[in-house]
């Protein structure tokens, strides 16, 4: 896909190591196509890793996609530099009169704190409900999902007796629905998480589908009103290394956490991990632009909600 993103972004330049095509204003200006407009609400700590990884995700559709990197105003993390957050990110205040064909809302680590208590919950539902009108389709990853249930279906999650940490095998459903057209039977994605929420009343309410799950780590893939709204429980956009990090991290920090599942060979993290679930992801991302953005935003982006 031809990414444009800003020439300087730091991610740019990894992508192009990889070989992903990224384009430039001028290349995009010579092409008589509207790019779609898609926004990421990057919630995540490590925001230029989080970055990589969601462009490295939506890389492979031949789509013109124009970025929009979106932080909160309410919080502000210590671990992206201000610098950093104020080239490349905008507010919400500053995009509150646009309308997006997408919306990519991240996970976040504060799942083990009620919605309510976190520093910026206030500003993300003022997002979410904004959403309703002004995005074609918006895709909330993890805690984002849990967030989004919650807010949109009142659905609340609660806690595990352990982290849930690993690649987990997953159940397709609805293999008809196009957001998971082209998976097979079972596929992988990698969770890291205190919380869930329950299988049981997502599945009770009428207004949700779930399209995958799994008899470990439960819901997957939910998704609402043909699409506008679509929950992945899961990390898909994890690098190979990710849990690993976390890991280590969790471990300098006297946490004692136990070694994700399924994820090092013979289960010993000395060995370096599979990448199992990178070509599921790369097709979950690609159908998620397709169909539930693509092909049913209208040509004027202004129109959208109307």
């Amino acid at each position: 896909m031809p990414i444009k993103v800003s020439a300087d972004l730091p991610a740019k330049k990894i992508m192009e190591e990889e070989n992903i095509f990224m384009m430039d204003d001028t290349r995009a200006m010579s092409q008589d196509i509207r790019p779609l407009e898609i926004a990421i609400l990057n919630l995540m700590p490590l925001k230029e890793a989080t970055e990589v990884q969601m462009l490295r995700s939506l890389s492979n559709s031949p789509l013109q996609v124009n970025m929009t990197f979106l932080t909160t105003s309410s919080y502000i993390g210590k671990n992206t530099a201000k610098s950093h957050l104020d080239q490349f990110y905008l507010t919400f205040e500053d995009v509150k009169n646009k309308k997006f064909d997408g919306l990519i809302i991240t996970g976040a680590p504060v799942e083990n704190l009620e919605f309510t208590e976190v520093a910026y919950w206030d500003e993300l539902c003022s997002i979410m409900e904004w959403s309703k009108k002004n995005v074609t389709s918006t895709l909330h990853i993890c805690w984002g999902a849990q967030a989004g249930i919650y807010y949109h279906y009142s659905i609340n999650k609660y806690p595990l007796e352990k982290k849930m940490s690993g690649v987990f095998s997953h159940r397709v459903h609805k293999r008809k629905e196009p957001f998971v057209r082209g998976f097979d039977d079972v596929f992988f994605m990698p969770h890291s998480r205190y919380t869930a929420v329950s299988v049981d009343e997502v599945y009770a309410d009428e207004r949700l589908t779930v399209l995958a799950d799994s008899e470990k780590a439960g819901i997957c893939i939910a998704m609402a009103q043909e699409g506008k709204q679509i929950f992945v429980f899961g990390h898909p956009e994890y690098d190979r290394m990710t849990l690993d990090e976390e890991y280590r991290r969790d471990t300098a920090k006297g946490i004692n956490p136990e070694i994700p599942e399924n994820y090092y060979p013979d289960n010993d993290p000395e060995q370096k991990p599979l990448l199992t679930w990178r070509a599921h992801c790369n097709t979950m991302y690609s159908n998620w632009l397709n169909y539930y953005v693509y092909q049913v935003t209208p040509y004027d982006v202004e129109s959208i909600g109307s």
